[in-house]
C-alpha cells in the first residue's frame, strides 16, 4: 500500500526480515527506523507493541541522525509481538518551528496563531487522555485570545506543558505505519550460565542431585546433560572412540537407542522418569534449571532402525551409512533422513521427533541443548520449533551448531533461541575484538544469542591444550563476560587438558566413551574465580548484555581491554582487562574512553571484583600489569571519583 511517509524499520528484525527479531522480558530493546518524507515539515515517530495478551504499549522515536529516528521497547510478556512503527507529518512541530523563525524576523502572526490552534484542535480531538486533551484545548483558546498579547498568545503555544502533551498523540497527518515481529523469550534466554556433566559419572539422576549445592555455589544458572537415552550396542565404541570395547564400556550417549527404548526413553543406568523428575525439582530449589540434550539420530539398535528403514540413507548395497566427519567416523550412529521421498514418510517422521521432543516436555524440561542442528533441515526446525513454541513458548533451544556464518544465522532466524560460536576458536586480540564486534551487532545482536563455550568434550582447542591452569582462567573470564551467555564442560574448573594425540583437538581418555570420576576439591582449582564472576554477572545488568560492549585501546597486544555498560545515562560501567598471555606476567598502558560510556575525564575509582582492590585513576591512560600466575583479569566496576 502507498503510504505518504516511507518507513524501513532497521531494527530489531532479522537480516532480511523475514523472521521475527529476538528480545527478553524486561530487556530494552532498540528500535531503530528510517523515515522519509518529501518536502521540509517535521516528522513525528512512535513505536507500538502488543504482546500476546492483547497488552498494547507506545512511545516515541526521536531524530537522532539524518532520517534515522531511535527509541526503545520493553517487553513484558513471552510470547510473539506486533511491533508497528508509525510516522507522520508533524504540522505541529512545523508551525512552532516557523512560527519561532517569524516572530523573530517581526512578521505579522495574526493568521498564523490561528494555524497553531487550528493544529491543537486536532490533537486535542485525537487525545486519549482527557487531561492531556483538555491542555491542548487550553492552548488553542490561549492561542485565539484577541484581548492578550502577541507574545502571550504565542507562549500559550509553545509551553513546554503543552509540546509534551502533544508528543503524547499520533495525529492523522499522512499518518503511516510499518510492522514487524518481535519474538520475547524469558529472562534466562538472555543471560544464563550453563555446565554440562555427564550423569553417568555421577551414578545416575541421583548422584547428579548431591552436585547440585556445589554448581549452585559456583553460580551455575542451567545444568546441561548429554543424551540420557538407552544407549545401543551395535557398533559401541570403547575408550578413546575404539572399535573393540569390552563388554563392560558404557558407549557414546550420543549412539540413542537399544533395546530398551529409543528418543522417549531413559537408560536404565541412570534411572527412571520419577528420578529425573525429582532431579528437575532438585535443581529447582538450588536455583538451576535442567537441560536435556535432543539429538536427532540413532543407533543402530533404535527402534526407529527396524520399524522405519524409510527414514534413513540406504546404501547401494542395502545397509544404512553411518555418521561421519571426516575423518572422524561414528560407526555407532546412523543420521537421519529428514527428507524421504514419501511426503507421508516425512510427515511420520517429524511429528515423530516433536512428540519425542514433547515428551520431556510434559515431564517439566524447559531447555534443550540441540546437537548439531546445521546438519538437519532448516525447514524443520521452523516447523518444530514455532509449533512447539505455540504450545510452550517459555522453551529455551541452545544450538550446538559449529558450522559457517550463514548457517549459524539461519539458524537463529528460523527460531533458535541460543547458539553455540567460534570463540572456541578466537585467540588473539584483534580475532576476539572482531568476532565480538560482529556478534554484538545487529543484525546477530537480535537473532542470535551467542553462548561462548572455551571448551566441549569434543574440543580442546588453543591454549587450553598445552596451558598451565591460568589458561582456563582467562577463557573463563572472557566467555563468562564478553557474553551474558556460555558454558563449560565439567573438569574445566581442575584444567583437565590432556589432548587425545599431539595433532587432535579431542580429550585423552573423553568422557564421551567411559565414566570418569573426580575430585572436584582438588587444588588449585578455578572455583573461587567462577563464583566471583558469576556473582559480578548477577550483580551488575551490564554483564547481562552484549549491545553495549565496546573495546578500549592498549599499546600491549597481549591485554583486551572493553567495558559494558547498563545502556542508561550515568549507570552501571563494568571494565575487564584480560591477559590473553597464560605463562607471562603482562603490563601497559590503558587508552579508555571514558566518555563513551558515561564517565567524566577526571578520576575515577576503579573496584576489582576479583581481588576487592580499589584503583584511583587520574586520566584515561592507568597503567595495569597482570601476573597469569596470580590474576589472569581484573573485573573493574568504575565510578567517578
Amino acid at each position: 500500500m502507498l503510504q505518504p511517509v516511507l518507513i524501513d524499520i532497521l531494527g530489531p528484525r532479522t537480516a532480511t526480515g523475514e523472521w521475527p527479531a529476538k528480545a527478553t522480558v524486561g530487556e530494552a530493546t532498540p528500535v531503530l527506523a528510517q523515515i522519509i518524507k518529501d518536502g521540509h515539515d517535521e516528522l513525528g515517530a512512535a513505536v507500538t507493541w502488543t504482546g500476546p495478551s492483547g497488552r498494547r504499549s507506545r512511545t516515541r522515536l526521536e531524530l537522532t541522525e539524518l532520517s534515522r529516528y531511535a527509541g526503545e521497547l520493553t517487553a513484558t510478556e513471552v510470547g510473539c509481538h506486533r511491533v508497528v512503527v508509525q510516522a507522520w507529518t508533524d504540522r505541529f512541530g512545523s508551525w512552532r518551528r516557523d512560527v519561532v523563525k517569524r516572530a523573530v524576523a517581526g512578521q505579522d502572526l495574526t493568521v498564523e496563531l490561528e494555524v497553531g490552534a487550528i493544529h491543537l484542535d486536532h490533537l486535542s480531538d485525537r487525545a486519549a487522555n482527557a487531561v492531556v486533551a483538555s491542555l491542548l484545548q487550553g492552548a488553542a483558546r490561549g492561542l485565539r485570545d484577541a484581548s492578550s498579547s502577541v507574545d502571550t498568545r504565542l507562549a500559550a503555544g509553545l509551553s513546554p506543558d503543552v509540546v509534551a502533551a502533544s508528543e503524547d498523540v499520533v495525529p492523522d497527518w499522512d499518518l503511516s505505519d510499518a510492522e514487524v515481529e518481535l519474538w520475547v523469550d524469558r529472562e534466562r534466554a538472555g543471560a544464563s550460565a550453563w555446565y554440562e556433566l555427564f550423569p553417568r559419572s555421577y551414578g545416575g539422576f541421583r548422584g547428579v542431585i548431591d552436585q547440585l549445592p556445589r554448581l549452585e555455589a559456583l553460580g551455575f544458572d542451567v545444568l546441561y546433560l548429554p543424551p540420557i537415552h538407552p544407549i545401543g550396542v551395535a557398533h559401541r565404541k570403547g575408550p578413546g572412540n575404539t572399535l573393540d570395547p569390552e563388554p563392560t564400556d558404557p558407549g557414546s550417549p550420543w549412539a540413542i537407542g537399544g533395546v530398551e527404548g529409543g528418543h522417549d526413553a531413559i537408560h536404565p543406568d541412570l534411572g527412571t522418569e520419577a528420578d529425573l523428575v525429582a532431579l528437575l525439582e532438585a535443581a529447582g530449589r538450588h536455583g538451576l534449571e535442567v537441560s536435556l540434550d535432543f539429538a536427532l539420530q540413532c543407533s543402530p539398535d533404535h527402534p526407529w532402525v527396524r520399524d522405519h528403514p524409510e527414514w534413513f540413507s540406504s546404501l547401494p548395497d542395502g545397509s544404512i551409512r553411518y555418521a561421519e566427519n571426516p575423518p572422524k567416523k561414528y560407526q555407532d550412529i546412523y543420521p537421519i533422513n529428514f527428507w524421504p521421498e514419501d511426503k507421508a514418510d516425512r510427515k511420520a517422521l517429524w511429528k515423530a521427533c516433536r512428540e519425542a521432543l514433547l515428551h520431556w516436555v510434559d515431564l517439566g524440561v524447559r531447555n534443550f541443548r540441540v546437537d548439531n542442528p546445521h546438519t538437519k533441515p532448516f525447514a524443520f526446525w521452523e516447523w518444530l520449533i514455532s509449533s512447539v513454541h505455540a504450545e510452550h513458548p517459555d522453551l529455551i533451544f541452545l544450538a550446538e551448531a559449529f558450522t559457517d556464518p550463514p548457517r549459524m544465522q539461519r539458524l537463529a532466524d528460523v527460531g533458535f533461541t541460543q547458539s553455540y560460536s567460534y570463540f572456541t576458536w578466537r585467540h588473539s586480540r584483534d580475532e576476539l575484538t572482531e568476532y565480538l564486534t560482529e556478534l554484538s551487532t545487529p543484525p546477530l545482536v537480535d537473532t542470535m544469542r551467542a553462548n561462548l563455550w572455551p571448551n566441549t568434550p569434543d574440543i580442546l582447542e588453543g591454549v587450553l591444550r598445552d596451558g598451565p591452569l591460568s589458561a582456563f582462567a582467562l577463557r573463563f573470564v572472557l566467555a563468562a563476560t564478553l557474553s551474558p551467555n556460555y558454558g563449560i564442560y565439567s573438569g574445566f574448573e581442575l584444567g583437565e587438558n590432556l589432548p587425545a594425540s599431539p595433532d587432535n583437538t579431542e580429550y585423552f581418555n573423553s568422557e564421551k566413551y567411559q565414566i570418569v570420576e573426580r575430585d572436584f576439591a582438588e587444588q588449585p582449582n578455578l572455583d573461587g574465580l567462577i563464583a566471583a564472576v558469576n556473582a559480578s554477572r548477577r550483580r551488575h545488568k551490564a554483564l547481562r548484555t552484549m549491545r553495549t560492549i565496546r573495546f578500549h585501546g592498549s599499546a600491549n597486544d597481549q591485554l583486551l581491554v572493553y567495558s559494558k555498560t547498563d545502556g542508561t545515562p550515568g549507570g552501571d560501567v563494568v571494565l575487564l582487562v584480560v591477559n590473553l598471555d597464560p605463562w607471562s606476567p603482562q603490563a601497559g598502558h590503558l587508552d579508555l574512553d571514558l566518555a563513551a560510556v558515561g564517565l567524566p575525564e577526571g578520576p575515577v575509582t576503579a573496584h576489582d571484583e576479583l581481588t576487592g582492590t580499589t584503583y584511583t585513576w587520574d586520566d584515561r591512560f592507568p597503567w595495569v600489569r597482570l601476573d597469569p600466575a596470580y590474576q589472569a583479569a581484573h573485573l573493574l566496576h568504575l565510578r567517578p571519583a
